[in-house]
């Protein structure tokens, strides 16, 4: 069987100035069209920063990038072509819509120049957004928001979505649900996709391939599930944060931890949750896709 046709050529090196001292960001893939392609690893990694160097946001020292034959970095050629000539959607953690907008405001200023103004209505439709079209963001939950963030995105037409762990300030019931949203775009758009997110459930869920960054560099790389084996913790996706909240739920604790700008919920014996504290330093992984506390 022939291999898929690449969609997105990606090089680039770039020195970065992180806590930990200087570090050299140096990756390179390929993505074929149509994959909906996750990318974890620790904080400082270079997760976020990959993103802003497809998006032109952020210069390189060297580097090359095509999408679909159409070159938009050329380090040799001293070509770059600026933000607004690429053909993508970026999605960040925070909502960032136009507090005077209303949704179908949001969606149709999206829009580029003379584009067919249907996809506005499928939009509404598709992220279930019809009956809260007229509303302004002030009058909108978090999960309606960022419904709205990824539609604007895609009412560009994008070639390439970028989402920068779009979910991470949603609760696990809202952020299942976005979820799905995400999916049903992906599918129904034929887009080619990249999401930044340590969430593993998530990851399973929607990619499928993964890059794991360590240290701005690629760890791994393939299929999720042979990245991350079910019955064993994945040290690759450790994440540490400090324990900000322990919670009884019936015969069991739920510690809340701050990793990576989010709030994660382990769940753990009332026994296990006795020798935790609040303030205290504590490294999250998984195992059977639940976040657990290791030492």
């Amino acid at each position: 069987m022939n291999a898929p046709p690449v969609h997105l050529s990606f090089r680039a090196t770039k020195m970065l100035h992180t806590a930990q001292g200087r570090q050299l960001f140096d990756v390179a893939f390929n993505l074929p069209q149509g994959l909906l392609l996750a990318v974890c690893g620790p904080s400082g990694a270079g997760k976020t920063t990959l993103l802003r160097i497809l998006a032109g946001l952020t210069d390189t020292d060297s580097g090359d990038i095509a999408m679909g034959g159409d070159v938009w970095l050329d380090h040799s050629r001293r070509i770059s072509l600026p933000t607004r000539r690429r053909p993508l959607g970026f999605v960040f953690q925070d909502f960032a819509l136009f507090p005077h907008l209303t949704v179908r405001g949001q969606l149709e200023f999206a829009l580029p120049k003379n584009a067919d103004r249907s996809i506005i209505d499928d939009l509404l439709r598709l992220m279930e957004l019809e009956e809260l079209q007229h509303r302004r963001p002030a009058l909108l939950s978090g999960g309606q928001q960022q419904r709205i963030a990824i539609a604007r995105a895609i009412a560009r037409r994008p070639r390439l979505l970028l989402l920068d762990e779009p979910l991470s300030a949603l609760d696990d019931e809202m952020r299942s649900k976005l979820q799905d949203y995400i999916a049903r775009a992906h599918r129904h758009f034929h887009l080619t996709t990249i999401l930044v997110s340590h969430y593993l459930p998530e990851i399973f869920s929607l990619s499928d391939e993964v890059i794991i960054l360590e240290g701005g560099k690629i760890s791994k790389q393939g299929a999720p599930a042979s990245l991350f084996p079910k019955d064993k913790i994945t040290g690759n996706l450790r994440l540490t944060g400090e324990i900000i909240d322990i919670a009884a739920a019936g015969g069991l604790s739920v510690i809340h931890v701050l990793a990576a700008g989010t709030t994660i919920h382990v769940v753990c014996p009332a026994g296990e949750a006795a020798n935790r504290r609040v303030g205290q330093t504590v490294t999250v992984a998984y195992r059977d896709l639940n976040p657990v506390i290791c030492e």
